[in-house]
């Protein structure tokens, strides 16, 4: 392997690789539209089929490029699989409640700022649709993809040739920007940072999906109780909610410093 290879990519070839992901969603996207009448797909299942294909076309692309495997990219330590989820899983629950309560307080001060348009509104409504593509493209199509690109591709190559915490913010820069809109690069920035320190850490992609699955998840299933409530969840928090989350964030930040920062001190490798 030859340093291209081994520092691939670069900041600027990972903005170049999203953009080819983009133009190839739109392109799959209008054939696939073109060819309704012949496939018989529904919308939602078409945008699924399509963040697959795109995805997988520039995912295979990179790691071929770069010569990395598969259990290179998803688990690159020495830990077993179960043995990661087992420490990491329970914390990395733990901070959820926090996560969509600042997420959900954020957006209510941007959107006083930059209220939705009407487009907006009914992209950000199909991506919580309640039909079965709907849910496996958001709380497992997404999460497995995005975080084999972001933190098993970019990030990995970022960390061989910048600082650390350089690094760790340039993929979550990138992560936010390609929501391709203020409202998700903002939640998509910080939760960024957070998946890359996870990843950064760990060494493994796991940990990351499963936050990533479980932020995406709780999400949709309060978008879907938001017909059934009187008030939603998120705006009706009180005092106590935020110190319920507050406790449990606290607590599975503290396990995961210790499991993570503190095994990487005793054994110089993470988990």
């Amino acid at each position: 392997m030859n340093s291209s290879q081994a520092h691939f990519p670069s900041v600027a070839q990972a903005a170049l690789l999203l953009l080819a992901n983009f133009l190839l969603q739109y392109a799959l996207l209008a054939l696939l539209f073109d060819l309704r009448h012949f496939t018989g797909l529904t919308e939602d299942q078409t945008q699924a089929l399509v963040m697959v294909l795109a995805n997988g076309i520039v995912l295979v692309s990179a790691m071929h490029y770069s010569r990395i495997r598969y259990r290179e990219l998803m688990h690159a330590t020495k830990s077993s699989v179960s043995a990661t989820l087992m420490l990491l899983l329970p914390p990395i629950l733990l901070l959820v409640p926090l996560v969509l309560l600042l997420d959900h307080a954020l957006l209510t001060v941007v959107e006083q700022v930059l209220p939705l348009s009407r487009w907006e509104e009914q992209a950000f409504s199909s991506m919580v649709a309640g039909s079965l593509p709907a849910v496996i493209a958001t709380c497992v199509l997404a999460p497995v993809l995005e975080e084999m690109l972001f933190r098993g591709i970019l990030l990995r190559s970022f960390l061989s040739q910048y600082p650390r915490w350089a690094a760790i913010s340039y993929s979550a820069l990138l992560f936010g920007a390609a929501h391709m809109n203020i409202y998700q690069f903002l939640l998509a920035l910080w939760l960024g940072v957070l998946l890359g320190w996870l990843y950064e850490r760990s060494r493994s992609l796991l940990p990351c999906i499963a936050l990533h699955s479980a932020v995406n998840t709780a999400v949709y299933v309060l978008e879907q109780m938001k017909g059934t409530q009187s008030q939603p969840f998120l705006d009706s928090a009180d005092v106590s909610t935020w110190l319920a989350a507050l406790a449990a964030a606290a607590l599975g930040a503290f396990v995961l410093r210790r499991v993570l920062v503190g095994s990487n001190r005793r054994t110089g490798e993470a988990v």
